[in-house]
C-alpha cells in the first residue's frame, strides 16, 4: 500500500492519493450515493469566520447566504429602495459591516440574471472588501440596460466570494526574460 499523507475517510477506507485503497474507498462511496447528493466531499478548504455587524438599516434583512449547497457566491441584499436609471451608477448600501480573516479579501460579483435579463452590473468586477476595512459594505451597480431598473429593499444585489489573499513584492530589473509572446498584448493571440 503507498503510503502518503491521510487526507480523512471515507466509507471505511483511508483517502490516501493514488492508493488501491483509496479508489475501492470511493467506488463503495459512489455505490453508496451515486448521484452525489451527500455534502461529505464538498470542499478541501476549511470555512472561515468573517464577522458581520448589522447596522440600524438593515434590521430584519437576510445576512449573506449560499442559495444552493454548491453556490461558490453568497447572495447579498439591498438595504434601501431605489431606482437606477439607464446609464447610472450607485453605491447601494447593504445594511452591514463585516471584519473579514487576515489573509482574505471578499469579492463582490454581479448576479448573472441581472446582468443578463436587465444589464445590472457591478462596476469594478470583481470589486475587493479589504481584511482592514470596517465601513457599510456597499455594491456598486451600474444600468447598462435601456430601461429603469427598481431595486427593491431586501433585493439580491450581488454576490460575495470569499478569497485567500497572496501578497507579492517587485523586484526591479534592467531586462526581462523573453518568452514566445513577448510584446503581444489586447487581442494579439487571436479574437
Amino acid at each position: 500500500m503507498q503510503k502518503g499523507r491521510n487526507y480523512g475517510q471515507i466509507g471505511r477506507g483511508s483517502f490516501v492519493p493514488g492508493s488501491w485503497s483509496t479508489v475501492q474507498a470511493l467506488m463503495r462511496w459512489r455505490a453508496w450515493d451515486p448521484l452525489g447528493y451527500s455534502c461529505a466531499m464538498t470542499s478541501p478548504l476549511t470555512d472561515i469566520e468573517i464577522r458581520l455587524k448589522r447596522l440600524p438599516h438593515g434590521e430584519n434583512l437576510p445576512l449573506p447566504h449560499y442559495a444552493t449547497d454548491h453556490a461558490a457566491g453568497m447572495d447579498v441584499v439591498s438595504a434601501e429602495s431605489v431606482v437606477l436609471e439607464p446609464g447610472a451608477r450607485l453605491a447601494i448600501a447593504t445594511g452591514f459591516a463585516i471584519a473579514i480573516p487576515v489573509g482574505y479579501e471578499v469579492q463582490v460579483r454581479p448576479r448573472s440574471g441581472l446582468a443578463l435579463k436587465h444589464g445590472i452590473t457591478c462596476l469594478n468586477t470583481p470589486g475587493t472588501i479589504d481584511a482592514d476595512y470596517r465601513g457599510e459594505v456597499k455594491v456598486i451597480l451600474a444600468n447598462l440596460g435601456s430601461e429603469p431598473f427598481p431595486i427593491a429593499r431586501g433585493e439580491r444585489i450581488a454576490q460575495l466570494v470569499p478569497a485567500p489573499v497572496q501578497h507579492a513584492r517587485f523586484a526591479e530589473v534592467e531586462e526581462l526574460d523573453e518568452t514566445a509572446r513577448g510584446h503581444g498584448g489586447f487581442g494579439s493571440t487571436g479574437r
